[in-house]
């Protein structure tokens, strides 16, 4: 989806119109973090219509004879139902249904009638009175979108930098280049060295019993790359087709099976293939297998002019990124407690998601990093605050700056989406939601607000017209740009190097079969 950030759900916030006229009596006082406390006050007549209708509700399911459901008298109803005025110790389930209908019913129009923009409505209110003949009161605190105060958001001291690729860069795309095209020769007159594939078989044994999980028959494996258990990859140097060898690997202290960890295990291994990966020498002729490169040097300015490309994007992306900050940093705003308790909750569904995508289950994940979900929902608070002074502040400055996405923009970006993600039923039905809608329309945007200031401030600073936006860039991805971009990496997502960093340092990730870290 166009714009920047992950699929998340819109904050929703109960818009309403004055009512005409004013229905109930209510006043309204600024309360801390963005929010108000409302005093609703009803009258006589309306604190009766609500007991009538709790009357009719509790006789629907109260059984009198004489009686259909719902037209018990109230007189008959109470004694049925075991209601004893004289006595305040006695639940009144009259009273207490009236004081639900009187609620949901006058809150609505108290923030109708003062305009009052709601996060959301509170299930209970405090009672002040509640008395037939005479009327009723209440007091609720609820949260109100913040209006942020903004500040300076267009004259930051600061300009796009664009990290020009070197000869080292290009030389390190090449060799990439060379290892997509490598090819695996069969060795038959050496042992196991390092880069070499083989495939083996192993068994690993604890005083004699087999290891759970510590067996295969035809495991695929690069020497060196540092998928197995430190040691083990080692061992298997200068091993020969079909020979085995018997040799001890001590598991690492902080490994994630307990039962392992520290532990010395004997491991059993043969080779069943060995082959070498030749990598296809850096020529002219190299060059044209990839395309209509006339030599070596051709490729190298090919090459060179994608660096730059993605160079270009990242520092676009880094500039939006830094005027974001720039504006929020200069705006004064602040959010209620539920709107950053829904974006944690938000974060810990994208957390989720990562985990799945890696083939790792969430408690697994809270177990190796020593938290459990509370722990963790509070370590995200901050976080989560900061996410959604952006979301407010930027949507503020769309206000300010009058900026507009049409229907017909909305229609567009979901049928792109959609097509672009086929076969997730989920996502379709969301889009085609109404708050999917939204949510389309109010990431694109904040999307249009940041490129129409970056837009302005490019006009005038001609000279980085280059930093262009990414659906200006020319499109022909393919294999040069791959691999350009495995070196040059666009939009890196921070959560996800956190997560990817937190995860090698307890030990989690990767294939689990066999000795597999």
């Amino acid at each position: 989806m166009t714009g920047r950030g992950t699929l998340r759900p819109v904050y929703s916030t109960v818009h309403v119109t004055p009512s005409d006229p004013p229905t109930v009596k209510v006043t309204v006082t600024p309360a801390p973090r963005s929010t108000a406390t409302l005093e609703v006050e009803a009258t006589a007549e309306q604190l009766q219509r609500a007991i009538d209708e709790a009357v009719r509700h509790q006789s629907r399911g109260i059984r009198v004879p004489g009686f259909r459901p719902g037209k018990v008298p109230r007189a008959m109803l109470e004694r049925a139902l075991g209601i004893d005025r004289s006595d305040p110790e006695t639940r009144d389930p009259i009273y207490e249904d009236a004081r639900d209908h009187l609620y949901r019913r006058s809150v609505v129009d108290a923030v109708r009638q003062e305009s009052v923009l709601v996060v959301e409505l509170p299930a209970a209110p405090e009672w002040h009175s509640f008395e037939e003949g005479v009327g009723a009161s209440y007091s609720v605190t609820v949260p109100v979108r913040p209006v942020p105060t903004l500040g300076d958001y267009a004259g930051f001291p600061f300009t796009p930098q664009v990290d020009e690729p070197d000869d080292a860069r290009i030389d390190a795309v090449l060799e990439q280049l060379r290892e997509q095209q490598a090819s695996l020769i069969p060795v038959e007159d050496r042992g196991v060295e390092q880069g070499d594939y083989a495939v083996i078989s192993f068994e690993g044994r604890q005083d004699g019993e087999l290891v759970e999980g510590a067996v295969a028959e035809r495991f695929p494996i690069v020497i060196g790359s540092g998928r197995m258990v430190p040691g083990f990859e080692e061992a298997l140097i200068g091993l020969r087709e079909d020979e085995e060898r018997v040799f001890t690997v001590t598991f690492p202290e902080d490994y994630r099976e307990e039962s392992l960890a520290g532990q010395p295990i004997e491991f059993t291994a043969r080779l069943r293939e060995l082959r070498e990966r030749k990598l296809p020498e850096l020529d002219d002729d190299f060059a044209t297998t990839l395309g209509d490169f006339a030599d070596l040097a051709a490729l190298r300015v090919d090459v060179g002019r994608r660096l730059h490309r993605n160079a270009l994007d990242r520092a676009r992306h880094a500039f939006a990124d830094r005027i974001i900050e720039y504006a929020v940093a200069n705006a004064t705003v602040e959010p209620p407690d539920i709107m950053i308790d829904r974006e944690v909750e938000v974060m810990i569904d994208e957390l989720k998601v990562r985990l799945a995508q890696q083939g790792i289950e969430f408690e697994e994940y809270l177990k190796v990093t020593e938290r459990d979900e509370d722990k963790l929902r509070e370590e995200s608070r901050e976080g989560a605050e900061h996410r959604v002074k952006v979301l407010l502040v930027l949507s503020a400055i769309a206000d300010q700056e009058g900026v507009e996405i049409s229907d017909a923009t909305v229609r567009q970006e979901i049928a792109r989406t959609r097509a672009a993600n086929p076969d997730d039923k989920r996502l379709s039905e969301f889009l085609g939601s109404a708050r999917g809608r939204d949510y389309v329309r109010s990431t694109l945007r904040r999307s249009q607000v940041i490129e129409g200031i970056i837009d302005r401030w490019i006009e005038a600073h001609p000279q980085f017209s280059e930093v262009r936006h990414t659906e200006d860039q020319p499109t022909d991805t393919d294999v040069l740009d791959a691999a350009a971009e495995v070196v040059e990496p666009i939009d890196v997502d921070p959560d996800e190097e956190a997560l990817e960093a937190e995860l090698s340092a307890a030990g989690v990730g990767g294939d689990q079969e066999g000795a597999d870290r």
